[in-house]
């Protein structure tokens, strides 16, 4: 339930309309541009399009969470953090460096939250905090250098599972070669987008089961492997098919269909091991 404390600064706000307004339309101005690039990057770009989903949930998550029962202002620092953000922004603007540009736009947020509220507000708000960032793309020469890596595992693993079936597959690179057929693990194959969107998975069911830190930690750093080895699993359908049953169902709608499936075992499999966590943190908390 929202107490009445809780609410006030929200009320303060409401009757002083003026400087909010001058804040926001600041805020608008210097800023306006990273926030049009990334609404464009989460409607346009599929690496991206979690964006569309973890900015409303975190924004939803903030608002059930409220504001501290106790507003702390904490000016000195908020204008810190505020002043460097936009010092940030410039000098991305300058370099044309999106994501920095970007990750500014949310420090600046941060430095006013603090200088109105508090730190203990950015605290109370962490879950939604990271859920942004991770809504935040990264930039092309992080992801050309994650994806390459993980293609590779991912086509070594894949090969091994058609191998194991007795499937005669041959591998070069991030080729799988089969029969009169080859299947070229692409970057978007390569299971970073599913990486991404598995760690705010985890995030999220960490956040809103898990209470202690060590199971938060475990549960997101689960979603790594979880992620690989899934992905891996699912180049070994798509060549299992291939070979026995059609080669065209190596694209299309059941190529896609796949990932679809791949994924909610993936969230099976993490809501799994949350539980286990939550049972684990019960029986931790018990006196002996």
């Amino acid at each position: 339930m929202t107490t009445a404390a809780a609410v006030l600064p929200i009320a303060d706000w409401k009757k002083t309309p003026v400087p909010l307004i001058l804040t926001g339309l600041a805020f608008l101005v210097g800023f306006g541009e990273p926030m049009a690039t990334l609404l464009r990057d989460w409607w346009s770009a599929p690496e991206a399009s979690h964006g569309l989903l973890l900015f409303p949930l975190a924004i939803w998550l903030a608002w059930k969470r409220g504001i501290v029962p106790e507003r702390r202002p904490q000016p000195a620092l908020g204008l810190a953090i505020l002043i460097g953000s936009v010092l940030l922004r410039f000098l991305s603007g300058l370099a044309a460096e999106l994501f920095t540009m970007r990750m500014s736009m949310l420090g600046a947020a941060a430095g006013l939250i603090v200088y109105t509220v508090g730190v203990r507000q950015l605290l109370r708000w962490w879950l939604p905090i990271l859920l942004l960032v991770l809504s935040v793309p990264l930039p092309t020469v992080v992801t050309g250098s994650l994806a390459l890596p993980l293609q590779l595992k991912a086509s070594q693993w894949g090969a091994s599972m058609l191998a194991a079936r007795h499937i005669p597959v041959r591998l070069a690179g991030n080729v799988l070669y089969l029969p009169g057929q080859a299947l070229f693990v692409t970057e978007a194959c390569s299971g970073l987008r599913s990486l991404t969107a598995l760690l705010a998975l985890g995030l999220l069911i960490g956040g809103l089961w898990l209470r202690s830190p060590w199971a938060r930690i475990l549960l997101v750093g689960a979603a790594i492997p979880v992620a690989m080895v899934l992905n891996a699993v699912r180049l070994f359908i798509t060549g299992f098919f291939v070979y026995f049953v059609n080669p065209d169902l190596a694209k299309g709608i059941m190529h896609y269909s796949e990932g679809w499936v791949i994924f909610v075992f993936a969230f099976l499999i993490l809501a799994s091991l949350a539980w286990l966590l939550q049972r684990g943190e019960a029986r931790l908390g018990k006196p002996a």
